[in-house]
């Protein structure tokens, strides 16, 4: 985030912050990785699969720290932050072991810390004492991540994006009530708080719409308006964007002006305590998302993904990290963007996912100017709910996967009841998505997406070893992510 978002006060706060976690760190070696995701990507999934696979010895063949047997114990810790919200991980193994469920998604900041003591990698380093590294895991929602753009917005720039965004496409139909409000609205008049109210009402549910399952768009600023929390009903979630008059400025007491002002709140109320307090004080990040989900949506769906992958990188700077950039401004040195749910395809198409969502990536990044250098793209499953089969058609063997529907999910016109498994042919991803990508942004509403079946699947019945130990969650490339996150850590 470049420093002209935050005044001199904040760059103050954030450089004794840093201060201070160097200073812990030079006792406690430390890494604080965010764990981010646009809607439904399964952050929640990821950090409980990710600290149960460390707990219990899980096959991580890639994560070479552990492949080599140089961890020799991993323990969860108290979390250094008093004032943030535990990262309630037994609830969450709970209910993705013993009950099969999945748990409920992030609507706010959460915090956990993970401790692995390991040998160095260096033969030297070995004589002395053993290493020892703390993770902060810090999980929040990917719609407080798509609200820093904000600080660098005034509210004609707000007003005039979001209102241009929501006249296209299928953001349009769902647009009209809101847009039909918002143009009835004399932005002159005096003050009302009533129309206010009604227009962030109507705001609000616009957003909402877009979020739905089956619109499933991703560029959703401001974010509290969909998890509004204990601001409810406050005049800082209490605004809307609103159709302004050229090279004009607003009255005092008009409802422009209260519309301005509340958004300069939302901004210094929300917005930049999340940045300094947290954003500002990551090392490493994770920011999941749900590609295949997308691609099911359609076009704009795929687009809206690729606007808000923008919009999302733009707010990292990948660096390396210095002893005075880590004081005076530190600088998130490695990005992973992973495509989840890869346990939805067969192997097969795994590498065709990771192209799939390098390509969404790369064009983001050309697109904000920014160099490619310590972000890295893969596909992954967070907790594999499928396994692998082939089946006889035709006199043909057809790939496909095994799991079990969530209760209600159809295919093929058989509603199943959450009780029995199926074996689905789950599609084919091209094998080169530049023309995908070149179709959909030629305009063309007739281009045809990849025929992909993105149902929901429980997750899997995890037998017990002897003893009674739970066996780890199986996953796909988790260890590979890990390795990328924080395996240089523990060299």
């Amino acid at each position: 985030m470049p420093p002209s978002l935050t005044s001199f006060a904040d760059d103050a706060r954030i450089a004794l912050e840093n201060l201070s976690d160097r200073a812990t760190g030079l006792v406690n070696p430390t890494i604080r990785l965010g764990v981010t995701g646009l809607s439904r990507s399964g952050k929640t999934v990821f950090i409980s699969s990710l600290v149960h696979n460390l707990l219990h010895g899980g096959r991580l063949p890639l994560f070479e720290p552990v492949q080599s047997g140089r961890v020799s114990a991993v323990r969860l810790e108290q979390q250094p932050d008093d004032a943030v919200p535990r990262f309630q991980y037994e609830d969450h193994i709970r209910s993705l072991v013993k009950n099969r469920v999945w748990p409920d998604s992030t609507r706010a900041i959460s915090e956990l810390r993970i401790t692995l003591d390991y040998q160095s990698a260096s033969g030297w380093n070995r004589f002395f004492s053993p290493g020892r590294l703390s993770i902060d895991i810090v999980d929040y929602p990917g719609e407080w991540l798509l609200d820093l753009p904000l600080l660098a917005k005034d509210y004609r720039a707000f007003s005039e994006e979001t209102i241009a965004l929501a006249g296209s496409g299928i953001r349009g139909e769902l647009s009209r009530e809101w847009l039909a409000l918002t143009r009835r609205c004399d932005v002159t008049a005096s003050a009302d708080e009533m129309l206010a109210r009604d227009l962030a009402t109507a705001f609000a549910d616009y957003l909402k719409a877009c979020k739905a399952d089956e619109r499933s768009l991703s560029t959703l600023p401001p974010g509290r308006f969909l998890l509004p929390g204990d601001l409810d009903g406050s005049p800082a979630l209490t605004f809307a964007p609103l159709v302004l008059p050229p090279d004009a400025r607003p009255e005092k007491g008009s409802l422009w002006a209260m519309m301005e002002r509340r958004y300069e709140a939302y901004k210094s109320v929300v917005v930049k305590p999340f940045f300094r307090e947290h954003f500002a004080r990551l090392d490493r990040q994770i920011v999941l998302i749900d590609a295949l989900q997308a691609i099911n949506r359609g076009p704009e769906a795929v687009q809206d993904l690729e606007r808000a992958l923008t919009d999302v990188l733009a707010c990292f700077r990948p660096g390396t990290n210095s002893l005075l950039s880590s004081i005076l401004g530190r600088r998130i040195d490695r990005v992973l963007v992973a495509a989840t749910k890869a346990d939805h395809l067969h192997h097969e198409s795994h590498h065709r996912l990771d192209a799939l969502t390098r390509r969404l990536v790369d064009r983001a990044v050309q697109r904000i100017g920014m160099a490619g250098a310590g972000i890295d793209v893969m596909a992954l499953a967070s907790v594999r709910a499928t396994r692998e089969a082939t089946v006889k058609r035709d006199g043909h063997d057809l790939p496909v996967i095994v799991g079990t529907p969530m209760d209600g999910e159809t295919i093929a016109g058989e509603r199943f009841d959450g009780l029995k498994k199926t074996a689905i042919f789950p599609g084919d991803l091209p094998e080169n998505p530049e023309a995908l990508f070149e179709s959909i942004e030629s305009g063309n509403r007739d281009v045809q997406l990849p025929d992909v079946n993105v149902i929901r699947f429980r997750p899997p019945h995890i037998e017990e070893a002897e003893g009674g130990i739970t066996l780890s969650v199986p996953h796909i490339r988790l260890d590979r992510a890990m390795q990328f996150l924080f395996g240089d850590r523990l060299a």
